[in-house]
């Protein structure tokens, strides 16, 4: 009775198992972190209770079989999750920041609600594998996934859904790596979970592409405009979940888990390490860069783009929207050998060649293993290639060239009027909502 019951309840699948080895390995990191930076905290033990029954939530939803028990542990996860946003009621700000993604948790929860009643109207399934078992294209089913998709965009903060996570900044430490490090990929969970209907409508698959190719374009400007550590980090996030949604709008579910899992790890440790980032190492990058030093940088940007499709099992002539990938691996590579390439010699060179050769390895062997995994899931479909994909392979080249070469050619001249009013405009709407920001230490209630 007991087993018969789980079954109906859970479901172990290679991605539910992924995401349990994920949370569990990032629970036990934040909370042995959180085990000294808590130490003297008036609510030291309420935050531990409140941050393992985070953990355990998290572990429900992502085993969930049940309709009801997938929203449940939903929801109950992002309640404790703003319940340690917030940590100190007194503080006024940290209350505006516990509201404010109250509000937007409740837009996505009356959005996956809605989902899952329409997904149980049209199949009469509380199953979630029974129910992507089902063929079924009608246009209520397409209203469903638009509104689960609602539902993920405002758990992983994609624009336009993105304030509260940069306003969430009041959070302790260990809150907010648990929040950046897994709540926030709920959404790109929820997608991959439900990725087998969503592969039936390829329309909706390239609006997925495009509201993610915005969001990871305007998450990664601002970040580029802050000058607070945590600023930075939530921004950087807003750029990644963007990048994560627009591969799982190229049809490409397997590389949107992998780069979920990477982006919980490395989030994890930079909020954990951000106390230290103070006294860090900084160095000029020295841009734009020389005419030798970008053509060194193509170079190894072509081998790490060549070992990432290696292991990956792409291809530039593919033909298909794993093009786009091709080309954010070779992007990524060249940026990746520019800080290793501004001192201009042979050894370098070799140095920057050979690490990015291995970078594109690793990354396209972890994306590999998960196409492979995931396999009799079937989440891995690429979509012909569209005039957005191309579109997007545009804009993505463009913005990175922008970034290395739009630079004043003396110091001392005056930037033009268009650059500055865009600059204070890109700077201001990135800003987290006033209420949220403590702007005296007296208005600062921690005790």
């Amino acid at each position: 009775m007991i087993n018969q019951t789980v079954t109906t309840l859970f479901h172990l699948d290679v991605l539910a198992a992924l995401m349990m080895a994920l949370v569990s390995f990032l629970g036990v990191c934040v909370a042995s972190f959180a085990y000294r930076y808590m130490k003297g905290d008036s609510q030291y033990i309420s935050f531990f209770i409140q941050l393992i029954l985070l953990i355990a939530s998290i572990l429900v939803m992502v085993s969930a079989d049940h309709l009801l028990l997938l929203f449940s542990a939903w929801c109950m996860s992002n309640i404790l999750l703003v319940r340690l946003m917030v940590h100190k009621s007194n503080w006024k700000a940290a209350q505006a920041s516990g509201k404010l993604a109250t509000k937007n948790y409740l837009l996505g929860g009356g959005c996956v609600a809605g989902a899952f009643m329409i997904f149980y109207g049209l199949s009469g399934e509380t199953s979630i594998q029974a129910l992507l078992r089902q063929d079924n294209s009608s246009s209520f089913m397409l209203l469903a996934l638009i509104l689960l998709l609602i539902g993920a965009m405002t758990q992983s903060a994609i624009y336009p859904f993105h304030r509260w996570l940069t306003s969430s900044l009041n959070s302790p430490t260990p809150a907010s790596a648990i929040m950046h490090a897994g709540l926030v990929n709920g959404g790109g969970f929820l997608l991959a979970r439900f990725a087998p209907l969503y592969l039936k409508h390829s329309h909706l698959l390239t609006v997925i592409f495009v509201v993610g190719i915005i969001t990871a374009l305007v998450g990664s400007l601002w970040k580029l405009l802050q000058n607070d550590v945590k600023r930075m980090l939530a921004c950087s996030t807003m750029g990644q979940m963007g990048f994560m949604l627009a591969q799982c709008g190229l049809g490409l579910f397997p590389a949107a888990v992998a780069h979920l899992v990477w982006h919980g790890m490395f989030k994890a440790y930079l909020f954990l390490a951000s106390g230290s980032s103070a006294q860090e190492k900084r160095f000029d990058l020295a841009y734009p860069p020389a005419p030798l030093t970008f053509i060194c940088a193509l170079i190894c940007a072509a081998a790490g783009s060549f070992t990432f499709g290696f292991s990956s099992d792409n291809s530039w002539l593919s033909g298909n929207s794993t093009l786009v990938i091709m080309v954010v691996a070779f992007l990524a590579a060249a940026q990746f050998s520019l800080p290793i390439l501004r001192s201009k010699n042979l050894r370098h060179f070799l140095f920057a060649l050979i690490t990015t050769g291995m970078m594109g390895l690793i990354y396209g062997g972890s994306v590999r293993l998960m196409t492979e995994s995931m396999e009799p899931m079937h989440f891995m479909q690429p979509q012909p290639l569209n005039g957005f994909y191309i579109a997007g392979i545009i804009v993505m080249s463009l913005a990175w060239l922008s970034i290395l070469f739009i630079r004043n050619s003396s110091k001392t001249a005056e930037p033009p009027i268009w650059m500055l009013k865009n600059y204070v405009a890109a700077l201001n709407a990135s800003q987290p909502h006033p209420n949220t920001v403590t702007a005296h230490r007296n208005h600062y209630r921690y005790l």
